[in-house]
């Protein structure tokens, strides 16, 4: 089954839950039912030729969850260990009586012990879930290490134990790395956003046949971003199309000794397929610039007057690739922010914004901040928005109107009325110097092609994170921002 479109938080899931319980007559144990039966059919699915498993319960709904499966798949002919982190005997409602229809079937609940953790071919992760409220206890601590340490592969039900399902953090110490997770009911957040990724590998989703209708469902906390929005974005071009049909822009960069960036980013902004594309930069850097891409207009500047003739020929503008923070950055960040023009900021122009304290919000502009960047505009460490990124975005959002971009693993795109969107793609490979230009460049380029901020950004992020998986075939380790915008105009012609 496809994962869905849609991402809740763990409260809009609980309210699901209990629309399903309350409206349409199912009781939690039905879908703690359909919750192991959901289980067993995506653990085969993962591991078809694996026939021993091992499942480790908590004292909650989430064990209940576990000992329903281990029920099941004993039936289903499967070798199932049970190992119990907690009394079993101390269960209540629904996890009760998963508990106890188990031990009905004659079956054996163990302690846990470590040592038979390696009786299985998969240890499924039935601990916790989403019914974490802080930090583990020692105890259960102890026990996810252990899982960890197995060298056995992890499946999780629900949400890995330890992960918070909402911003995808580590609760404490320690969290189940599991190399797939089934979740229920609902595609939880923080399965897909901060290091959900990490630990929850490969994630399933099944709805346990709860679907409420419209006048119950809540608003999505988030959206996947999809391969579909490409084609929306940057439909089949008309035989009869010139280059001035998709879009002058003009990238704003390039500081003195530093033409890496703006060069970057303009490359992105051709390849993605702007019409005409216009870097501004210091005088020095123009010849390395132009004679490595010719197809780009290169223009140096001293004085803002020349910068002004520049923004004159643009439809838009991106500005900060290698843009420096001198008086010459300062005046030239100003000019363009006073052009009037839809305006992309990036890189060193964050940074000038944020030293600037209070600026004036506006709705013509797109944002792309990276941890770092974002931390500063919100007055706050990078480590401090990387717990929380989702709310770190409804922060710069609220802040700075527009449309914002926040990078990293799994990056969020978000705008005042509209529900943020969350990339999958990308890799580590990706983290290096320069791919952050090459994004830049590509949300101008579509923004040139599809006026339209919102789509711009999330089809930009989308393309930019597919160029980097392909870069990437040969291994991540030495990727290049350069052979990313050498991936770009096969992503955007899918």
């Amino acid at each position: 089954m496809p994962l869905p479109v849609a991402l809740y938080s763990t409260a809009q899931v609980r309210e699901l839950d209990a629309h399903a319980i309350e409206s349409m007559g199912v009781s939690g144990y039905t879908l703690m039912k359909r919750a192991g039966e959901a289980a067993l059919r995506y653990l085969r699915t993962r591991w078809p030729m694996s026939h021993r498993i091992v499942i480790v319960c908590g004292g909650g709904n989430n064990g209940g969850d576990g000992y329903v499966l281990a029920r099941f798949a004993q039936a289903a002919g499967l070798t199932v260990t049970v190992l119990s982190a907690s009394s079993p005997e101390k269960l209540k409602g629904d996890a009760r009586t998963a508990y106890s229809d188990y031990r009905d079937s004659g079956a054996t609940v163990h302690p846990f012990d470590v040592g038979l953790l390696s009786s299985g071919d998969v240890i499924i992760d039935a601990l916790v879930g989403t019914g974490l409220r802080g930090p583990l206890r020692p105890e259960q601590v102890s026990v996810i290490r252990a899982i960890n340490h197995s060298g056995r592969p992890v499946f999780a039900l629900d949400v890995p134990s330890g992960l918070d399902g909402d911003s995808g953090t580590v609760l404490g110490e320690e969290a189940i790395r599991a190399e797939a997770t089934v979740t229920f009911i609902g595609l939880k957040t923080g399965l897909l956003v901060g290091d959900g990724p990490e630990f929850a590998g490969t994630v399933f989703c099944d709805d346990l046949e709860v679907s409420p209708p419209p006048s119950a469902q809540p608003v999505p906390r988030l959206t996947r971003i999809l391969d579909a929005e490409i084609h929306e974005a940057l439909p089949r071009r008309p035989r009869s199309s010139n280059k001035g049909d998709f879009g002058r822009v003009l990238i704003v960069g390039g500081g003195p000794g530093m033409p890496g960036a703006a060069r970057l980013a303009g490359e992105a902004c051709l390849r993605v397929g702007a019409g005409l594309t216009t870097v501004a930069v210091a005088p020095e850097n123009v010849a390395a610039i132009a004679s490595g891409r010719p197809e780009l207009i290169c223009v140096g500047f001293t004085e803002i007057a020349g910068l002004r003739e520049a923004m004159g020929r643009a439809d838009l503008i991106a500005v900060g690739p290698g843009l420096g923070r001198s008086a010459w950055a300062v005046q030239a960040l100003a000019a363009v922010l006073d052009s009037g023009k839809p305006t992309v900021v990036d890189d060193d122009a964050l940074n000038l914004l944020a030293e600037q304290g209070a600026v004036p919000p506006r709705e013509d502009w797109i944002l792309t901040p990276h941890p770092g960047e974002a931390g500063r505009l919100l007055g706050v460490s990078a480590q401090q928005v990387q717990q929380d990124r989702l709310a770190a975005l409804d922060k710069l959002v609220e802040r700075f109107h527009g449309t914002v971009v926040l990078k990293g693993a799994g990056t969020l795109v978000g705008a005042r009325g509209r529900t943020p969107g969350v990339c999958e793609r990308g890799n580590p490979g990706m983290a290096t110097a320069g791919t952050g230009d090459v994004l830049t460049g590509a949300i101008a380029g579509i923004l040139a092609q599809c006026h339209d901020p919102w789509r711009a950004a999330r089809v930009g992020v989308l393309v930019h994170a597919m160029a980097g998986d392909a870069a990437a075939r040969g291994g991540e380790r030495g990727v290049l921002a350069s052979d990313l915008t050498r991936e770009l105009h096969v992503c955007v012609n899918l």
